[in-house]
C-alpha cells in the first residue's frame, strides 16, 4: 500500500530523507502523517523516525544546508527546517521507565520497539520516502475500520502517560466510527485508571479537552467519557445532555470549543483557560440565562460569541432557532447605541446620569435595537 500527497513530494521533505539514508540510516515518515494520508485527512505535520541519534540527525541537517532545532531534545526529537518546512525527527526509542506522566527512554534501532510504544495502532504507522507503507503492528484494518484501539494492553499504554486516557476518546470524536462504538476494551481500561488524570497538568488536559471539543461531532464521545467517569474528573459537576443538540444545531458553522464547554457547564479548575478563554466563557454561560434577542446579544458580546450564546441557549432550551437569527445577530453586533451621555447632560450628572443612561440603553434593547433616539430621549 502506498500513501501520496504534496507534503510527501515537498523539496524539502525529499531532501531530508535523502540526507539521512545518504548517511546510511533508516528515515520513515511516522504518526499522523501517514494516517491522515491514508484516510484522506489534511496533513499538516511532518513526524519522521529515524535510527540515527539526536546529534548525528542535527549534524546532517546541517551538511545539507539545512536547520536543525532542539525543540526536544531529552526525548530524541530534533525540529529540521528544510527549504522552508519543518520536520519532527525523533530517534526510534523504547520505554525504559514511565510514571504515568513522562517516560524515561532508550534509544533504538529497532522499527518494532518504536511501534510498541505508541499510542493507538493506527498512529505506529510508517511510509518510507516513496510513500510504501510500513505496519509492523497489523493497524491497517483498525485504520480502515476507523477503530480507535490501544496498542497491546490498554492499562500498560494509559499507565505510561494517563493523558491517553483522553486521546483515547479524542482520536474517537476525530477518527472512530460512530456506527461501530468506541473500543470497549479502551474504554473500560480508560474508566479503572481515570484517577490518574490528576497527576496531568492542567495545561495538557486543557489542550486535549479543547481538541476534542473541536471535533466535527464530539457528542458520542463525550458520551462514553462520562459514562467511564472520565467527563467528571475533568469536568466537575457537567451535564452533556445538550451537547448533541447542539452539535446537530452548529452543524453549519465552524465548530468552536468553547461555545461546547459553555453547554456541557461543570467546573473548570482541571483546565489551564486564558484570561481571554475564561472571559468569554463567563459571557457565554451569562448569556444563557438572558432573554436577550440575538440582535442584543450580537450588540452585547460580538458576532462570534452571539452566534455562540444564540447556539447554545437553543440547545439547552430544547428549542428551535429565531428566524434570521444569524442576520439578527450580524444587525446587533454592527448597531450603534444612539444615545451617548451629552444627550442626558447637564440636566443629569453623576450617578443619576449613568442610571438613567442604563435605563435608556435596556429600554432600546429591549426594543430590539429599533427605538430611535428621540422617542429614547423623551422623559429624559
Amino acid at each position: 500500500m502506498n500513501i501520496t500527497g504534496d507534503w510527501l513530494d515537498h523539496p524539502g521533505t525529499q531532501a531530508l530523507m535523502q540526507a539521512l539514508e545518504g548517511a546510511g540510516h533508516k528515515a520513515l515518515f511516522v504518526g499522523g502523517c501517514v494516517r491522515n494520508a491514508l484516510l484522506g485527512e489534511p496533513v499538516s505535520d511532518v513526524d519522521i523516525s529515524t535510527d540515527a541519534t539526536p546529534q548525528t540527525v542535527s549534524a546532517i541537517a546541517e551538511s545539507a544546508g539545512f536547520k536543525p532545532v532542539p525543540t526536544g531534545i531529552d526525548h530524541g526529537t530534533v525540529t529540521v527546517v528544510a527549504e522552508g518546512k519543518p520536520h519532527e525527527v525523533t530517534t526510534f526509542r523504547r520505554d525504559v521507565e514511565t510514571d504515568g506522566r513522562r517516560a524515561v527512554v532508550a534509544y533504538s534501532t529497532d522499527i518494532a520497539e518504536d511501534a510498541q510504544r505508541r499510542d493507538f495502532t493506527m498512529n505506529a504507522l510508517y511510509a518510507d520516502r516513496h510513500g510504501t507503507v510500513i505496519d509492523p503492528l497489523h493497524g491497517l484494518p483498525d485504520l480502515n475500520a476507523r477503530r480507535v484501539r490501544f496498542v497491546g494492553d490498554p492499562e500498560t499504554r494509559i499507565r505510561e502517560d494517563y493523558l491517553r486516557i483522553l486521546r483515547f476518546f479524542r482520536f474517537h470524536a476525530a477518527y472512530g466510527d460512530p456506527n461501530e462504538g468506541i473500543d470497549p476494551d479502551g474504554l473500560a481500561a480508560c474508566a479503572a485508571l481515570s484517577d490518574g488524570l490528576q497527576t496531568i497538568s492542567r495545561e495538557r488536559i486543557h489542550a486535549e479537552l479543547r481538541k476534542l471539543l473541536s471535533a466535527r461531532d464530539p457528542a458520542p464521545a463525550v458520551a462514553a467519557m462520562s459514562h467511564a467517569g472520565v467527563l467528571a474528573a475533568v469536568l466537575p459537576g457537567s451535564d452533556l445532555r445538550a451537547l448533541a443538540p447542539l452539535v446537530h444545531l452548529d452543524a453549519a458553522e465552524p465548530p468552536r470549543w468553547l461555545r461546547r464547554l459553555a453547554v456541557l457547564g461543570g467546573g473548570t479548575d482541571q483546565l489551564r483557560l486564558s484570561k481571554a478563554e475564561a472571559r468569554d466563557l463567563a459571557a457565554l454561560r451569562s448569556a444563557l440565562g438572558s432573554t436577550d434577542s440575538p440582535a442584543a446579544l450580537g450588540w452585547r458580546l460580538g458576532e462570534d460569541l452571539a452566534v455562540d450564546a444564540t447556539l447554545a441557549r437553543a440547545a439547552l432550551l430544547e428549542s428551535p432557532l429565531p428566524p434570521a437569527w444569524h442576520s439578527e445577530v450580524q444587525r446587533g453586533a454592527t448597531a450603534r447605541f444612539p444615545v451617548t451621555a451629552a444627550d442626558l447632560m447637564p440636566a443629569l450628572q453623576g450617578e443619576a446620569l449613568g442610571a438613567r443612561l442604563k435605563a435608556v440603553q435596556t429600554q432600546w434593547l429591549a426594543s430590539n435595537l429599533t427605538a430611535r433616539r428621540e422617542d429614547l430621549l423623551k422623559g429624559s
